[in-house]
């Protein structure tokens, strides 16, 4: 089983992607558990939340890591260095434990996703105007890890198409 992590500044069609990716592979995708946590808020998100984010995210990785599966590949809408990022930016500072869980380079590949269609802002979006910024940072963290990525980018189809691309090129 291949693990695909995708990554990307807010709005660039992360979970679009991660779903299209699954069907086109029969495969399993993990969602994005931070938006559903952030949505059923009843206040602003404190340190606290982004570690139960956190723990939960490494509990999906474990999950993957100790069951088997006849799957080729298991997409994960997000990852541990999207939610590194942000408790670095919002807070300044990064919990141990997820530090620690970080050194374990649970991903085979990361596609990254350009910041290269249309900003939507949604109740749970904060930095459109910042999606470069964040773009640059989640790379300089991709390649902190030495694994593999590729830069997905296009409207449409053409996303898809580049990201199936990426995917078959681990096949050969």
């Amino acid at each position: 089983m291949i693990k695909i992590a995708i990554l990307g500044p807010e709005s660039t069609g992360k979970t679009e992607l991660a779903k299209r990716l699954a069907e086109y592979y029969n495969a399993t995708w993990v969602p994005e558990y931070a938006r559903e946590y952030i949505e059923n808020l009843t206040k602003p998100y404190t340190y606290e939340d982004v570690c139960t984010i956190a723990l939960k995210q490494i509990e999906e990785e474990k999950f993957c890591e100790n069951h088997s599966t006849n799957k080729e590949f298991v997409f994960f809408d997000t990852d541990l260095i999207i939610t590194k990022v942000w408790f670095e930016y919002r807070f300044g500072k990064i919990p141990d434990f997820l530090t620690e869980r970080m050194k374990t380079c649970f991903f085979d590949l990361y596609l990254l996703c350009e910041a290269d269609i249309p900003w939507e802002p949604d109740p749970v979006r904060e930095h459109g105007d910042d999606r470069e910024f964040f773009f640059n940072w989640y790379k300089r963290e991709i390649e902190q890890t030495g694994k593999s990525y590729v830069v997905v980018n296009g409207i449409g189809n053409q996303r898809i198409q580049h990201a199936i691309s990426a995917l078959q090129s681990l096949k050969t």
